[in-house]
This record gives structure tokens, sequence and C-alpha cells, in this order.
């Protein structure tokens, strides 16, 4: 039987929260799915607005290299980690943008969706605090990588309840956006 096993990284500027989605999917696939998980992040020089990339692997079997070197999912939320990541992407990999920060410039050899997740989140919420949330919501929906009762769980640990109608929106939008390109 074959291992099914996903590395994704999240990538962007510091304060977009893509480090927080990357831990709670780790968790979610650990606490609730019976799956392994390892995660890591580096941030750039300046944590808020510098760049930051937050890589996970998550398999249905032991884990021996915890470091991603060719992501077969990448999510790139600014130009700037769009330019220096996509050349990393899997043959046949994801390279999900956001409509708004990245201009696809460059040609993979990948699947590459722009979604509006920025303005969807700023239109339908207000608050583009729970950005994060709604490209973890669009990973899922794409990919099922774990089920969204499995990060809803996670957020409802991690979060007071005053953030959990926020954070769920969030997750609806982005999962029902990410739907559409499901595989």
């Amino acid at each position: 039987m074959e291992i099914k096993r996903y590395r994704i990284i999240f990538s962007g500027s510091g304060g977009q929260g893509l480090v927080s989605a990357a831990i709670i999917l780790a968790e979610a696939a650990v606490l609730h799915e019976n799956l392994e998980a390892v995660q890591s992040q580096s941030y750039g020089a300046a944590a808020r607005g510098g760049a930051t990339r937050a890589d996970v692997i998550i398999a249905d079997g032991p884990i021996n290299m915890p470091k991603i070197a060719q992501p077969n999912i990448l999510i790139c939320m600014t130009q700037e980690s769009y330019n220096k990541f996509s050349g990393l992407i899997r043959p046949g990999g994801l390279l999900i943008s956001d409509k708004k920060f990245v201009q696809i410039t460059q040609r993979v050899d990948a699947r590459q969706i722009e979604l509006p997740l920025y303005q969807t989140v700023v239109d339908e919420i207000g608050n583009p605090v729970v950005l994060n949330i709604c490209v973890l919501g669009a990973l899922i929906g794409m990919r099922g990588i774990v089920k969204k009762g499995s990060v809803e769980k996670v957020l409802a640990d991690k979060f007071p309840p005053a953030f959990m109608a926020g954070n769920q929106m969030a997750l609806d939008i982005g999962f029902e956006m990410g739907f559409e390109y499901a595989e």
C-alpha cells in the first residue's frame, strides 16, 4: 500500500498568519486524523512584513525527512514568496496564490490556481485578520488533506469563543472556494 504524503509550503509575509495556519493544519492531522505530521517555519528579517515560510509534511506513515525540497503543494500569498518559491514546486503539484497580491509570471509544471482570498475575506467578513483561516479552508476544500471538522476542533481549542464566528466564516468561505477546484 502506498503511503499518502503531502509536502506543503505556506509562504507570504509576516502578519498574514500563515505560520498559524500551518500549525493548525498539522495539529488537525495529528490530533484528529491519526496521521503523522511535522511543521517548521522561517522568518525574514522583520517578523511583520518580512518574508515567512511554514512547511508542513503530513503522511499516513513515518516521516523520515522533515525538510521539504520539492513541495507538492505551494501556497504563495505575496509576489516575493511566489518569485522565491515557485521554482521549487514538484512537477504536477498544486500552486495556490492570491489574485490581489500575486501576478503569475513564471511557467511552472504545476496546476496554478489564483483565488480572490484576501478580497473575499474583506468583502464578506470585513476584517483580513482571518485570511489565514480562509487560505487553510481553500486548501482542505481542494485537497481534503484533513476533514473540515478536524480543523474546526483545533480552532475551538486554540481560540476564545468570541473569535470562533469569524474563524468559522473564513474557513467556510475558503472551503467553498477551494472545493470548486477539488480533484
